[in-house]
Formats: C-alpha cells, sequence, structure tokens
C-alpha cells in the first residue's frame, strides 16, 4: 500500500467515526427529559415596547410571536384583538407577554383608576431630587412620608404615613417621553387610605414633606412619638407652661343685721279737763260740771 492510499484509508476512517459519533450525540440529546413536544409552539402577544401604567393598548403596541406550547405564561393571550383598546393596570416592558392579571377589564376602560384597588385612594405630591429620593422612587416601591412643621420656637418632625406604595413617579407628559429626555420626576402618586390621604393633604399645605425609601420586605408601620428641635440639639425639652390659676370663689358678702325697732313708747295718759258750764233756770241759777 502506498502513502496516497494509506491517507485516503485514514481520511475515510475518521469520516465514518465523525458521523457515528455525531449520530450517538443526536440521538442522546434527542432522548433527554423535557426535549419531547420542544417543537411545538403557540402564539403569545407580546409588547411592542415598553408601556407605563395606565396605557391604552392599541395595534402598534402589540405583536405576536411563537412560544414554546410546553412553557406558557399563565394568563397568556393569543390574538391582539382580544386585547385593544384594554388598559394596562402595570407597567410593561418591550417584549414582556400580556396577561390578563396585567389588564383592566372594559367596564373600567385605560387610565389610572383601574389601578386602584378597592377602598384606596390617589393622591400626588410634588417633589425634587432631594424630596424623591434623588430619583430612585419608581412605581411600585414603598415609602414613609415624613413632614416637618416650623413654628416659633416649636418645630418639629414626625412620620405621618408608612409602607405607602408608589402608583407612578412622574406626570403623564414626562412617561411619554424617551428614555434619553426624560427628566427628573416632578410628581409622584401615592395609594393610600383616606385616613392617609388627609393627612398627607395636611402635611402638604402646613409643612414640607419628605419621601423615605423602605425595603419592600418590611411591611411593619412606622411609629414613633416625632421629635422636636430641642430634642435634636440635645437640650431638655421645656416643661409645659404651668395653667393659670383658677379665680378665687369670692367670700359671700356679710349680711347686714338689722336692728329690730325699739318698742313704741306708751302714748301719754290723756288729761280730761273738766269744764264748768252755768245755767239759769228761771230765778234759779246752777252750775254743771261736764267732763
Amino acid at each position: 500500500m502506498n502513502r496516497r492510499t494509506r491517507h485516503l484509508v485514514v481520511v475515510a476512517v475518521a469520516v465514518l467515526t465523525a458521523t457515528i459519533a455525531s449520530f450517538g450525540v443526536f440521538r442522546a440529546v434527542e432522548r433527554m427529559p423535557g426535549r419531547a413536544g420542544q417543537g411545538a409552539r403557540q402564539t403569545v402577544v407580546v409588547a411592542s415596547r415598553s408601556m407605563p401604567i395606565g396605557t391604552a393598548l392599541t395595534e402598534a403596541d402589540l405583536k405576536v410571536v411563537g412560544w414554546p406550547a410546553g412553557s406558557l405564561v399563565p394568563g397568556a393571550v393569543a390574538a391582539t384583538a382580544d386585547v385593544v383598546n384594554l388598559g394596562l393596570i402595570v407597567g410593561v416592558l418591550e417584549n414582556e407577554p400580556i396577561t390578563t392579571s396585567k389588564l383592566a377589564s372594559r367596564a373600567t376602560g385605560a387610565g389610572l383608576p383601574p389601578a386602584i384597588p378597592p377602598g384606596m385612594r390617589a393622591i400626588s405630591i410634588k417633589v425634587d431630587d432631594v424630596i424623591g429620593v434623588s430619583g430612585f422612587v419608581s412605581p411600585g416601591n414603598r415609602v414613609d412620608l415624613v413632614v416637618t412643621i416650623r413654628r416659633e420656637g416649636d418645630s418639629m418632625t414626625r412620620t405621618v404615613a408608612s409602607n405607602v406604595q408608589v402608583l407612578t413617579a412622574g406626570t403623564r407628559r414626562d412617561q411619554a417621553r424617551p428614555e434619553a429626555d426624560s427628566k427628573s420626576t416632578s410628581v409622584v402618586t401615592l395609594i393610600v387610605s383616606p385616613e392617609d390621604a388627609e393627612r398627607i393633604a395636611l402635611a402638604q399645605s402646613e409643612g414640607h414633606i419628605m419621601l423615605v425609601l423602605r425595603n419592600p420586605l418590611d411591611e411593619q408601620p412606622t411609629v414613633t412619638s416625632g421629635i422636636k428641635t430641642a430634642e435634636l440639639m440635645g437640650q431638655s425639652e421645656p416643661p409645659p407652661p404651668a395653667p393659670a390659676p383658677a379665680p378665687a370663689a369670692k367670700a359671700p358678702a356679710p349680711r347686714r343685721v338689722v336692728a329690730p325697732p325699739p318698742p313704741a313708747e306708751p302714748a301719754p295718759p290723756v288729761v280730761v279737763r273738766a269744764r264748768t258750764v252755768e245755767a239759769i233756770r228761771a230765778a234759779k241759777r246752777t252750775e254743771e260740771v261736764i267732763k
């Protein structure tokens, strides 16, 4: 056997060995658990762009893609006609599947109201880079609201609402801007109870509000007594002013004792003087005494 023949035999053996090995690997992979049925696919509606909460879906916002039938997302939608004109109650990202749990009903429509749970209220507060925790407050976060009220000689800071969920960050105009042109949010919308809504509204009008970001796993309410300026500077809190003394009860005026009038003196006896009357009868003259 010459040299050329030996080279051809080696090449043929190598090709045959590679073919057998490839076929064996293919059959082994095909028999692996979880591979059966992977080729079956089903149509799923996904978002064609990132959209914030409250967006009314249109045909341009959606697209249909193939999805493995064995790993479908619960509540996935197969046709765009089933979700057009419905509103999102949560924000979605590009290529994220649209599920029924992320959509409002046709009766409630689109916008922000369908995302508000029953019995709760949505209230917005004006924020800046400091109040909004340097822009790190985003939808779904949990925050505490702290208010500082300044009064003459009696400034105080206290938590007025705790474990409050952020519904949206930014106005509708901010959310419609491209990501590259977006600026710091100026408004944050919160989901609160009616009682907390009253406290927050009063705090906005009477003092200065700050947002305090908290761990989403920490659901314990914040209970504090607040802090005053004197306590912050390490001074003892001045005692409360003493209540004004109650006016002393007036002593009853002494009754004036009026002495009884002296008994009247007995009237002096009336002295009756007798009078003498001279009477003349014919030639006889007489005197009679008349008392």
